[in-house]
């Protein structure tokens, strides 16, 4: 029997916006994000400019907002994100793809830079599984850290590549809409690059 299997990146790609973004301004508020923006510029500009990793600056943004949160508030607040804000980013060409693709027995994986915690409710609704970005978490609290690299480049075929055995399929397809999915492209049969805009 032919194996298939498809990794899909999630922000931007099978959503319309950038879920750390929204998670953000629906945690803390418009005006507390743009000044948390504001705040953080300096990392921003950084890292827009290649002087720091995407990692430091998104550790940079997430222990501004969320340091010392609780573990138990922070899901909460993430549950209620899935619940509340998720399902109007979702692009439904995306949701269409994913079902088309299970309906022939293919394995779908999800695979995000974005923490999993808001995206792993979405995950199991769709029966795809989830590789994701993991946030480090000491004495019950949110550090501001992640917990490992970044699943983002070059990271999401190595977190591919522990988990699956690539060769074991006889399709392997990759979505994605920005430069860091293109290594995850590039180990794919068929590729899509922002399929469902």
């Amino acid at each position: 029997m032919k194996k298939e299997i498809a990794f899909f990146d999630f922000d931007g790609t099978i959503t319309s916006k950038d879920t750390l973004l929204e998670f953000i301004k629906f945690s803390k508020g418009n005006l507390r994000f743009l000044l948390g923006f504001l705040a953080n510029s300096p990392y921003l500009i950084a890292y827009k400019l290649k002087l720091i990793s995407n990692q430091l600056a998104k550790e940079k943004i997430l222990s501004f907002f969320f340091r010392n949160v609780t573990e138990v508030e922070f899901n909460n607040k993430c549950k209620a994100f899935s619940k509340a804000v998720l399902p109007s980013l979702i692009r439904p060409k995306a949701v269409e793809e994913i079902k088309t693709l299970q309906r022939k027995g293919c394995i779908v994986i999800l695979v995000s830079a974005s923490p999993e915690n808001w995206i792993k409710e979405w995950a199991e609704e769709m029966q795809a599984q989830l590789i994701a970005s993991r946030l480090e978490v000491k004495d019950g609290l949110i550090t501001g850290k992640l917990s490992g690299k970044n699943c983002h480049g070059q990271e999401k075929v190595t977190r591919i590549l522990e988990n699956h055995i690539l060769t074991e399929y006889h399709e392997i397809y990759a979505y994605g809409d920005t430069a860091g999915d293109m290594p995850m492209l590039q180990i794919a049969t068929k590729t899509f690059f922002k399929p469902f805009r």
